[in-house]
């Protein structure tokens, strides 16, 4: 029978295992079974308030669940050992979703968001069962690079500077982002963290001025590992302050030249489904859907005390 356990704290060796079952599947499946943070926060230390769920049988892991707070929300990913039969990679879900929930309760409750990635029938009927709605809808977004001449709109911006222009970034991005349960509320810390990556390319990390301030900006990645090569729009916002401008098309617009200027002729990025302005705008530059991934949501009641 297979053993739950949740760790306040992973030992090097369990973060080893992790760090292998993650590697497995992302061979498996084409891409990493987690997000940018919490890939961080398992190889780095990230943001050191990380619960994990395990589970294992006779010593083999066989699932992954990291629980993390951040901006007033909990979010948690599962990772399966991809050898696993349906059924019994399902009931592996099962345990380590039961087991974050339960958790979340111990550590004083809250909104828990669980991101999927391409969920299907049976993920969503055993999200239901746990009390979780659907969310979000994220769909990731490809487009071919370089844009034509007629979609290409010049606007002044300039790179990002390494030890000078973080914060004025974070107060551009925390106010765009205000709401956002995952990249709202960074810290000097989480930019370091992104700095210190190796796909981190200050020239590929543009920002907008206008009267005097950060107005705008748009941060690419490429994903180098990926076939083909991908060059993402990773981060895009405005200051509310400067919005009606057209500053998001023009720095999108921006970006993309960016990545086509390195010699990637792949694009890619994600958009909430329910921005709808946003998705709009990159159907029109050619963007077309590759992939849908989706948050369940559950309000989880705190422990009695």
């Amino acid at each position: 029978m297979p053993t739950v356990e949740v760790f306040r704290e992973l030992r090097a060796s369990q973060a080893s295992a992790v760090i292998a079952l993650v590697e497995a599947v992302t061979a498996a499946i084409g891409h990493r079974p987690l997000s940018d943070q919490h890939w961080l926060d398992l190889t780095r230390g990230g943001r050191g308030e990380v619960d994990a769920v395990l589970v294992t049988d006779g010593g083999d892991l066989l699932g992954y669940c990291p629980i993390s707070r951040g901006n007033d929300t909990w979010t948690i990913e599962v990772v399966v050992e991809p050898s696993l039969e349906a059924t019994a990679a399902l009931e592996i879900v099962d345990r380590l979703v039961a087991a974050a929930l339960a958790r979340v309760g111990e550590l004083g409750g809250g909104q828990v968001h669980w991101w999927v990635f391409e969920p299907d029938d049976a993920t969503v009927s055993l999200a239901e069962r746990h009390g979780m709605r659907a969310g979000r809808t994220l769909h990731q977004m490809r487009a071919p690079l370089p844009l034509p001449l007629t979609m290409r709109e010049p606007v002044g911006v300039r790179p990002f500077r390494i030890g000078e222009d973080e914060p004025d970034w974070l107060t551009v991005n925390n106010a765009a982002f205000a709401d956002h349960p995952e990249q709202g509320g960074w810290t000097l810390d989480t930019v370091r963290q992104r700095e210190a990556e190796d796909w981190f390319e200050p020239e590929g990390f543009l920002l907008h001025h206008r009267d005097g301030r950060l107005a705008a900006f748009c941060w690419t990645k490429i994903h180098r590992a990926e076939r083909p090569v991908l060059g993402e729009i990773y981060v895009i916002a405005v200051h509310p302050d400067f919005h009606g401008l057209g500053l998001g098309k023009a720095m999108t617009v921006a970006g993309l030249a960016s990545i086509a200027a390195r010699g990637i002729t792949h694009g890619m990025l994600y958009v909430d489904r329910g921005n709808a302005a946003a998705f709009d705008m990159y159907l029109h530059l050619g963007f077309t859907i590759h992939r849908t991934d989706r948050a369940f949501v559950g309000d989880i009641t705190g422990a009695a005390t």
